[in-house]
């Protein structure tokens, strides 16, 4: 009697709530055409502070995605993700008769790196200026990391297994990863991926005290990585959720396998240390390859973290060439968030995303604002790249230290 086969995980789904577009769809055509999404910061209550570009998502109705009694108890980064999940639901073929049907074989696993500030700013502000008897008795979940998590599975009724990852930006790719080995573990559909509503007054100030933010008010410059006047990073709100499937179950379903989450690997230098990075991001690449039995020559594209802070572009720029070998400075790199901002967990998603989009289409996305390369990398930029791509690699790393590598392959 021969051994059974190994599950594998695969992506079968895709929501993207971005900067650049509301939808999938919408996202896709603006990332691979580099089309600019940052913009002056429009929030109200933040025209005093230094932080002057954001990627800001447009025209994003929550009261028309998500229901009252869920809206009210509940962060814009949340309703992000709400509205994403249905995307991605909806594009994996799985509607709400499939997870009634059998709820405990769908989990979700979400990651967030500043939770739901919004909310917790309104309530404060009710305390202090109108008594206790004014605070909601949501203010006591709506911020939390996990909210999201929690409140999908309640709105969608998914009682598989569920979490929240909470390390930092890289946690979008660890959420990821978790939801692949949960999968290959035996739960049949993950609903991963990551979220972030940063914006807000509160959690702006809380920003400026990361000496890697950018403050430069013309958003062609403010967020430039890998070039010689790179200044830091822009944020961004917004983030995409993934249907992460077991193949056998996906393909008895009939749905379409859009890409096989490979490989993983995460690792930890130091808060802000980021030449030691380079050691760190490198190790993490490794043992996603090994992960996912691939040689440094397979891979076909890579997605930057690209940070925007020179010493974090160079250690960078070395980690992949130090993990990839010669190849390290052939493989064609691209970091299309330069065109939207830098989403904090949601930003590696969104990444992931557009790799996922990128294999299918067979076009590496460029990167916008940047064209002055000052690393020995082959950075796409301009336009899209025509490319077959079988493997893409995805990087992140976080503010505090972490590091990860994600590893996707076509088939």
């Amino acid at each position: 009697m021969s051994a059974p086969q190994p599950r594998r995980a695969v992506v079968t789904g895709i929501g993207a709530v971005a900067p650049n577009g509301t939808d999938t769809e919408t996202f896709w055509k603006a990332t691979k055409e580099g089309i600019n999404a940052l913009g002056p910061v429009t929030r109200e209550g933040c025209e005093h502070l230094p932080l002057r570009v954001a990627g800001q998502v447009p025209d994003f109705d929550a009261a028309a995605a998500i229901e009252e009694r869920f809206l009210v108890q509940t962060d814009r980064f949340t309703h992000f993700a709400m509205a994403a999940a249905d995307l991605a639901l909806e594009d994996a073929r799985l509607g709400r008769s499939d997870s009634e049907a059998a709820p405990y074989s769908v989990g979700v696993v979400t990651a967030a790196a500043s939770g739901g500030g919004e909310f917790g700013q309104r309530e404060l502000q009710q305390l202090w200026s109108k008594g206790s008897r004014f605070v909601g008795p949501y203010q006591s979940i709506a911020w939390f990391y996990a909210a999201s998590t929690g409140q999908i599975s309640i709105r969608r009724g998914f009682k598989g297994p569920c979490g929240v990852v909470a390390s930092d930006e890289a946690g979008g790719l660890d959420a990821l990863a978790h939801a692949a080995r949960e999968v290959r573990r035996g739960t049949d559909v993950v609903l991963a991926g990551s979220t972030e509503a940063p914006l807000a007054p509160y959690s702006m100030v809380c920003q400026l005290g990361y000496q890697e933010l950018s403050t430069v008010e013309d958003p062609q410059r403010a967020y430039r990585p890998f070039t010689s006047a790179a200044c830091g990073f822009v944020p961004a709100e917004g983030g995409a959720m993934l249907v992460v499937e077991d193949e056998t179950t996906a393909r008895e379903r009939g749905v379409p396998v859009r890409a096989v989450v490979a490989g993983h690997a995460a690792t930890f230098t130091g808060a802000s240390r980021w030449a030691d990075s380079r050691e760190g991001l490198a190790q993490a690449i490794r043992v996603a390859l090994e992960e996912a039995d691939c040689a440094p020559e397979e891979v076909d594209v890579v997605f930057a973290d690209a940070l925007g802070v020179p010493e974090a572009d160079r250690a960078e720029a070395l980690a992949i060439a130090d993990a990839l070998g010669v190849h390290g400075t052939r493989v064609p790199v691209t970091a299309p968030k330069t065109g939207i901002g830098r989403g904090y967990g949601a930003a590696p998603v969104l990444d992931t995303a557009a790799a996922v989009l990128a294999m299918e289409e067979g076009l590496i996305p460029p990167t916008p604002h940047v064209f002055d390369i000052c690393h020995d990398l082959d950075l796409v930029t301009g336009r899209a790249r025509p490319a077959e791509l079988g493997t893409a690699l995805v990087l992140s790393r976080g503010l505090m230290g972490s590091n990860s590598a994600l590893l996707l392959r076509r088939r």
